[in-house]
Parts: structure tokens; C-alpha cells; sequence
């Protein structure tokens, strides 16, 4: 597979509502490239860890797992998102932790929008 961005490591942030099953397994999935660094976190002010400015500087590329996701991160940090490109996987909260069903389709959507970048 071709790496995104001419290979130069890049920076990627995952995003669900509590930070406690999808974007987790996202982050184990692809903190094992070597390519990326990676963080995940929620926009629920009840998340294990709540998305912060400090994470939206950080990022180069944001990927949230449902819509209301992107609409809760553009009303807060629509600024600082402005120039980021942020995307939608559709990824329903219907999976555990590495749910083997979760971590192919975050494989494959993942890849598939880096292939592209």
C-alpha cells in the first residue's frame, strides 16, 4: 500500500461521543504504523478523554465516526478546523473495544481515505 503524504509521519486524530470503544481501537490499530502518530478522544464532556484545542493544533488529520461528531467539532473548533481535512467514517456505536468487525472496518475506511490524500 502507498503511504499518504509522500511518507512523511503524520499525525491522526479520532473522534467518537465518550472516547471509550471506536476511537480507541482506531488509535491501537494505527499507532502500530510507523508512519502516523496517533491520539483519540470524545465530544461527550463525559468522554475518558474530551477533544481539546490542544489536540485540534496537533492534528493533520481528523476522523470522526458519525456526523454528529463533526457537527459537535465544527460549532466549537470551527476555526482551528478550517485548513484540517476532517472525515466521516459512519461508523455506528454498535461495537466493544477491538470488536474484530470494528477493527476491519476502521481498516478498511481508514486506508482506503489515506490511500487517496
Amino acid at each position: 500500500m502507498n503511504k499518504v503524504f509522500n511518507k512523511k509521519l503524520q499525525n491522526l486524530l479520532f473522534i467518537c461521543s465518550r472516547n471509550q470503544w471506536r476511537s480507541p481501537t482506531a488509535e491501537a490499530i494505527w499507532r502500530k504504523d510507523a508512519f502516523f502518530q496517533v491520539r483519540s478522544a470524545g465530544t461527550s464532556p463525559n468522554a475518558r478523554k474530551t477533544v481539546s484545542p490542544a489536540d485540534i493544533r496537533w492534528t493533520d488529520v481528523v476522523f470522526v465516526m458519525e456526523n454528529k461528531h463533526k457537527s459537535r467539532l465544527t460549532s466549537k473548533f470551527a476555526r482551528m478546523l478550517e485548513h484540517k481535512p476532517l472525515f466521516v467514517l459512519d461508523i455506528p456505536d454498535d461495537y466493544k473495544y477491538m470488536d474484530e468487525e470494528l477493527v476491519t472496518e476502521l481498516k478498511i475506511k481508514v486506508t482506503d481515505i489515506l490511500a487517496v490524500q
